[in-house]
């Protein structure tokens, strides 16, 4: 049964991998804009901002080119697909196959992240040309926790736009959600500044949210700054069990409700 489970998800990988490379070169201009943490250092090293909240370049550049990489590999865009698929009716298909359609949209996200790993490696490199003497390596160690961390904090986004494309089987319009989620996203994950330089009040109540966790904690990981890994990774994996509940009831409530055709 388990060797079963393992070729499907090589087949879903295989074939969504397969379909994403025929969109490479619009793989290519999602990665181009995803370098907001790029222009956030520009931003924050020609202010000078930051060395009066004592941070000095190097600091400041390893976590946004951190920044930079966790955004990469955690983007979601899980919403419009689905509300596309229940528009045009191509959703009525995938609930009478016996897959969870979960899996295929996950799958899809995953693919797409393989096929924009050249492109990232491609910016990277002439990063480190214009700025090798403030370039860092990281322990294999730490690049190991981080491959962890940002799959973990990639599946906590994930999840949580899933919650959310539930809305389509009440509202065709549920994307219009994810805006909604951008604002918090950018300011209380640490994609615009770093946590560390929040006021404490501010800061506290940021981490009582998930958005810290599936970008902060991650860069400042591959960073190699300090942090709590112990912290970091418990937040992770208790968001992710709470989204994958919310989820899955929201599933089921939603598919008794939908009414597509050939439903």
């Amino acid at each position: 049964m388990k060797l079963k489970h393992l070729n499907l998800a090589y087949t879903l990988l295989s074939t969504q991998y397969a379909l994403m490379l025929e969109y490479r070169a619009e793989i290519f201009l999602w990665a181009i804009s995803g370098i907001l943490p790029l222009i956030m250092y520009g931003i924050w090293s020609e202010a000078g901002v930051s060395i009066g909240l004592g941070i000095d370049s190097k600091w400041l550049f390893s976590y946004f080119v951190s920044a930079f990489i966790v955004r990469q590999f955690t983007a979601v865009w899980v919403m419009v697909s689905f509300e596309e698929d229940n528009l045009e009716g191509r959703l009525s298909p995938y609930l009478l196959q016996p897959i969870y359609p979960f899996w295929r949209y996950f799958s899809s996200h995953v693919a797409e992240q393989i096929t924009r790993l050249p492109f990232v490696l491609l910016i990277l490199t002439i990063i480190f040309i214009f700025n090798n003497q403030l370039f860092w390596f990281p322990s294999p160690f730490k690049v190991f926790l981080s491959i962890i961390a940002i799959f973990i904090a990639f599946t906590v986004r994930f999840l949580l736009h899933w919650i959310f494309a539930m809305i389509c089987f009440w509202n065709d319009r549920a994307s219009a959600i994810e805006r909604l989620l951008l604002l918090p996203y950018l300011f209380l994950s640490g994609l615009v500044a770093p946590l560390d330089t929040f006021p404490e009040p501010i800061k506290n109540i940021a981490l009582l949210t998930p958005f810290p966790y599936v970008l902060s904690f991650p860069a400042k990981l591959l960073a190699g700054h300090n942090v709590d890994i112990f912290n970091g990774f418990l937040n992770l994996i208790l968001w992710a069990f709470v989204f994958f509940i919310i989820g899955f009831w929201a599933w089921k409530k939603g598919v008794r409700h939908y009414s597509g055709m050939g439903a």
